[in-house]
C-alpha cells in the first residue's frame, strides 16, 4: 500500500509519537478556544453587570432623586398657604432625600469614563436645584416675602436638568444594552468556534486513526488472508506506522522461512517416497532371496548332507578313518550352512512377516520359549527363576523368539556350575524393564559393542557352537517392538551377565518383581 498523501512522513511515525502528535494538537485547539470563551464570557458578564447594576440603579435612582425634588416644591407650596410646621419638616425630609439620591447616583457613576455626560448633568441639577432652594424655598421657610419669578425660574431650571438627566441615562442605557448584545454575540460565536473546533479535532483524530491504524491493519490482513488462502508468493508488506510495518516485516519473513521450510519438506517428502519405493523394490528382492533360500538353496544341502551319509553307509567297509572324518565334515558343514540360513530367514522377517503389535502376556512367551528349549535346560541341569511377568504391548511369536534367544545364550555360555537364570520385570514409567541374569563365564566389556552384531563371535565354534545370530536377533525384536536391549557387567569377581530390555507397557500398573522360589 503507497501513501499518496503530503504528510505521508507523519503517518510513518511510532504510533506512540503519532498520538502524542494528535493529542498535543487537539490540547492545543480545544486550550485556544477555552480561552477565547473564557473571554468572551467575562466580557459579556461585565457588559451585563454595568447596565444591571450600574446604568438601571442609577435610572431608578433619578426616579427617586426626581421625586424628591417634586416633594419639597410641593411642601413649600403647602407651607406658604397654610404655614403648618409639619410642611416645613416634610420639606426637610425631601431635601435628604435628594441629597441621598444624588449620593447614589453619583457612587454608580464613579470611576466610569463612558458617564461623565451623567455626572455632568447630575452636577447641573444638583446646582439648579439648590439654587431654587436658596433663592426661594428657604426664603418662604424664613417667613419673607418671595419672588415668585424666582420660584418659575428655579421650577424650571430644576425640570430641565432632570430632563437632560433621564436622557443621558437613556442614551447610556442604550450603548451599554447594545454592547452587552454585542458581547453575549461575541460569547456564542466563541462557543460555537470552540464547537467547531472540538468537532475538527474529533474528525482529524477519526482520520488519523483511519489512515494510521485501520488501513493498514485491513491492508495487513488482505495481504495475510491471501497468504492463507495458498498463495505463498505474495509478498506481505504494508506501509504505515512504524509498529505495523516492522509487524508487515515480520510476518513477511515467517512466511518466508515456513515456505522455505515447507519447499524442503516436500523435497525429503520426495525423496522419502524415492527411498520408499526403493525400500519396496528392495524388500521384493529380499522377499524373492528369502523364498530362493528357503528352497532352492536348502535342497542342494540337504542332498549334499543325504548322498554323503548314503556314501559313508554304502562304503563304510571302504573307507578309512580318514575319509569317514571327512564324510563327517561335509555332513557337519551342511547342516551348519542350512541351519545359517534358516536363521537369517528369521531374521530377515522380523518385522514383515507376523510382526502385529498386540497386548501380549510375557510370562506365556517365556513359557513357550522354555518348553522349546526343554532339551538344553535339561541337560545342563539350569535353574531358570522368574515370577508373574507384566503383559506388554509385542507380538507373542516374537516375544517367544526373544525369551529363546536369551535364555539359551544364558544356557550356551555357562560356567562349571549349572547354570542359574534369573528373570525379573519392573515398571519404568511407560515402560516394562526385564532382566536376565545369569552365573556363567561372562563377558569381557571390550566386546559389548560386538555382541549384538550379526555373524559376531567371541568363541570358537568348537567351544560354543552357534551362528552368531541370536544377540543380534534379540535386539533386532525389541527395537522393532518400540524399547532398547542393553547388558550389564556385574561387579569385580562376579560371575555372570545381566542383559535388560525395555518393551511398552499396556496397563497403568502391572505385576512386578518375581516371587522368591518361583522356578522352573
Amino acid at each position: 500500500m503507497k501513501l499518496r498523501h503530503p504528510l505521508r512522513w507523519l503517518f510513518g511515525l511510532p504510533l506512540g509519537r503519532l498520538f502524542l502528535a494528535t493529542g498535543t494538537l487537539m490540547a492545543v485547539l480545544l486550550l485556544a478556544g477555552s480561552a477565547l470563551i473564557t473571554a468572551a464570557l467575562g466580557n459579556s458578564r461585565q457588559a451585563r453587570s454595568q447596565v444591571l447594576d450600574v446604568i438601571d440603579p442609577a435610572i431608578l435612582y433619578t426616579m427617586d432623586l426626581s421625586d424628591a425634588q417634586g416633594d419639597q416644591q410641593t411642601a413649600v407650596a403647602l407651607y406658604r398657604a397654610d404655614e403648618r410646621p409639619d410642611r416645613l419638616a416634610a420639606y426637610r425630609e425631601a431635601v435628604a432625600a435628594e441629597g441621598a439620591a444624588t449620593a447614589q447616583i453619583s457612587r454608580l457613576m464613579t470611576g466610569h469614563e463612558r458617564v461623565r455626560p451623567v455626572t455632568d448633568a447630575l452636577t447641573r441639577l444638583s446646582d439648579a436645584s439648590a439654587r431654587w432652594r436658596r433663592e426661594y424655598a428657604d426664603v418662604v421657610a424664613a417667613g419673607t416675602p418671595a419672588n415668585e419669578e424666582a420660584d418659575k425660574a428655579g421650577r424650571a431650571a430644576v425640570q430641565g436638568g432632570q430632563a437632560v438627566l433621564r436622557e443621558r441615562l437613556a442614551v447610556l442605557h442604550r450603548e451599554g444594552s447594545a454592547e452587552m448584545t454585542r458581547r453575549v454575540s461575541r460569547f456564542y460565536l466563541s462557543l460555537a468556534i470552540w464547537v467547531t473546533l472540538l468537532v475538527v479535532s474529533l474528525t482529524a483524530l477519526v482520520l488519523v486513526l483511519r489512515r494510521a491504524v485501520l488501513r493498514p491493519v485491513t491492508e495487513l490482513n488482505r495481504q495475510v488472508g491471501l497468504v492463507a488462502a495458498g498463495d505463498f508468493d505474495h509478498r506481505v508488506q504494508v506501509r504505515g506506522p512504524a509498529e505495523l510495518t516492522a509487524l508487515s516485516a515480520h510476518v513477511d519473513d515467517m512466511r518466508e522461512r515456513i515456505l522455505s521450510e515447507w519447499r524442503a519438506t516436500a523435497e525429503a517428502q520426495r525423496r522419502l517416497e524415492d527411498q520408499a519405493t526403493e525400500l519396496r523394490r528392495s524388500n521384493g528382492e529380499l522377499e524373492q532371496f528369502a523364498y530362493v533360500a528357503s528352497h532352492d538353496l536348502q535342497e542342494p544341502l540337504r542332498k549334499v548332507a543325504s548322498f554323503t551319509q548314503m556314501l559313508e553307509q554304502r562304503y563304510a567297509d571302504q573307507l578309512d578313518d580318514r575319509a569317514r572324518q571327512y564324510i563327517g565334515y561335509a555332513v557337519d558343514g551342511a547342516k551348519r550352512m542350512q541351519k545359517l540360513i534358516n536363521d537369517l530367514l528369521d531374521f530377515s522377517r522380523v518385522g514383515r512377516v507376523g510382526g502385529e503389535r498386540v497386548p501380549t502376556g510375557s510370562g506365556d512367551a517365556l513359557r513357550a520359549a522354555l518348553r522349546d528349549l526343554a532339551a538344553p535346560i535339561e541337560e545342563s541341569g539350569a535353574r531358570i527363576e522368574y515370577g508373574e511377568l507384566p503383559q506388554v504391548r509385542g507380538n507373542p511369536l516374537l516375544l517367544s523368539r526373544l525369551w529363546q534367544n536369551v535364555v539359551s545364550n544364558a544356557v550356551k555360555f555357562r560356567s562349571a556350575d549349572p547354570p542359574l537364570i534369573r528373570i525379573e520385570a519392573v515398571r519404568d514409567g511407560d515402560m516394562w524393564e526385564f532382566s536376565c541374569s545369569d552365573n556363567g563365564i561372562g563377558i569381557d566389556p571390550r566386546y559389548t559393542d560386538r555382541i549384538f552384531l550379526i555373524f559376531q563371535r567371541l568363541h570358537s565354534r568348537d567351544a560354543y557352537p552357534g551362528t552368531g545370530i541370536g544377540l543380534a536377533m534379540a535386539k533386532k525384536i525389541v527395537e522393532y517392538l518400540g524399547g532398547r536391549i542393553w547388558v550389564e557387567h556385574p561387579a569385580s569377581g562376579t560371575p555372570g551377565t545381566t542383559f535388560r530390555w525395555t518393551l511398552p507397557a499396556t496397563a497403568p500398573d502391572g505385576p512386578g518383581r518375581p516371587r522368591p522360589g518361583e522356578s522352573e
